[in-house]
């Protein structure tokens, strides 16, 4: 009987311990400030029910909980994928999209880490321009001296002595600019992803614009021997009359269909770099002269002809020097940074200079491999 009323008891004061405890947690429950020296326990009498208090002498250290001195965790490195995905992230993007000499003999160099002017005679850096935007697709300089710079953000135009923006924002069909020319009077031409512009380079205003360009984005950009422009597209190649930006001819059903780069040889051919064909054609008929059998199955980024008649043509996978008579091979250039080849800038400096998604290079006659410029490359940081 004795133990099943210690047990009833011992319940009782369980239940009632947790209540008061939850009361005490929640506020609703005040008890009389307690002595730290001391803990008041409660007994029951074997008499009565009225507790007994019991004295009980702590240390006041055991109520204040202590933990062991210990090192702060290491630091745990990232799985390989995940090392990777932020290396790639962090990781400066090299490529040289654009090359423009400039009246005095210099070179302007846009890479992807910003703009700058070169001496092509030493390979010194002679200016770097601050932009707001480094993501540059093509340079032009005007007749009076003044850079072009289209970005993927818009068009700036640059002062060559003080290196100051002079003008930018204007209202293109599209910011993303891909290809930018001068024509023989002097206007500039800017090809968007989503069209063309015709601008005063003086007052930097749009003269005109052509939005609904077959083919739609304009690549690239090139003037024939009559001073007419143009235009390769995503759906071959349009003519356009320079003098009211009306279309003279569309040439369409290329065999590839984009066109990415495009030239004017010294005979007056236009030549088409598609991404898996070099095409010749003739302005006046729009035929199809010739496909390079060289460049067949390639895909052709760049063309440049040099001052001795010959052409260079640079690709995803190398740069090559060509008759452009017999389209035959006369050299195929070593020691790129990269082998695909963006941007070619022929006799600036008794150089070829070669833009590359690894940064620029450099080639003079006989000589046997390119050279790398080190402060455009992975080399320097």
């Amino acid at each position: 009987m004795e133990e099943t009323v210690s047990k009833t008891n011992a319940i009782a004061f369980c239940k009632r311990s947790g209540i008061a405890i939850s009361y005490l947690l929640l506020g609703l429950l005040a008890i009389p400030s307690l002595d730290l020296d001391t803990l008041v326990l409660a007994n029951p009498t074997e008499n009565n029910n009225t507790p007994t208090p019991k004295i009980l002498n702590v240390d006041p250290s055991e109520l204040t909980p202590s933990y062991p001195a210990s090192a702060p965790p290491g630091r745990v490195d990232p799985l390989p994928d995940d090392r990777n995905l932020i290396e790639n992230v962090q990781e400066t993007d090299y490529r040289v999209n654009a090359l423009q000499a400039d009246y005095t003999g210099k070179l302007w160099v846009a890479s992807w880490r910003g703009l700058s002017r070169i001496d092509p005679n030493t390979g010194k850096i002679l200016a770097r321009v601050s932009l707001p935007n480094t993501a540059i697709a093509a340079l032009a300089q005007d007749k009076v001296g003044r850079l072009w710079v289209g970005t993927y953000e818009g068009l700036k135009r640059v002062d060559p002595r003080s290196h100051e923006i002079t003008a930018q924002n204007l209202f293109l069909p599209s910011k993303r600019v891909l290809s930018l020319l001068v024509d023989k009077r002097g206007y500039l031409w800017v090809g968007t992803d989503n069209g063309l512009s015709l601008i005063s380079p003086d007052q930097a205003l749009i003269m005109t614009t052509l939005k609904n360009l077959p083919g739609v984005s304009a690549n690239a950009l090139t003037l024939d021997v009559e001073g007419q422009l143009w235009v390769g597209t995503l759906d071959g190649v349009v003519r356009v009359n320079t003098a009211n930006a009306f279309i003279m001819k569309r040439i369409e059903n290329l065999p590839g269909t984009t066109v990415q780069a495009l030239a004017t040889s010294p005979d007056g051919l236009i030549w088409a770099g598609m991404p898996n064909n070099l095409l010749v054609i003739n302005p006046k008929t729009g035929a199809i002269l010739r496909s390079v059998t060289r460049l067949r199955g390639r895909d052709v980024e760049s063309i440049r002809f040099a001052k001795d008649g010959s052409v260079w043509v640079g690709t995803n996978n190398g740069l090559l020097r060509l008759n452009p008579n017999t389209g035959a091979v006369l050299d195929e250039v070593p020691g790129l940074p990269s082998s695909r080849v963006l941007a070619l800038a022929p006799d600036v400096g008794n150089k070829l200079w070669i833009g590359t998604t690894e940064g620029l290079a450099w080639l003079m006659p006989k000589m046997t491999t390119a050279k790398p410029h080190l402060a455009f490359t992975r080399a320097v940081k």
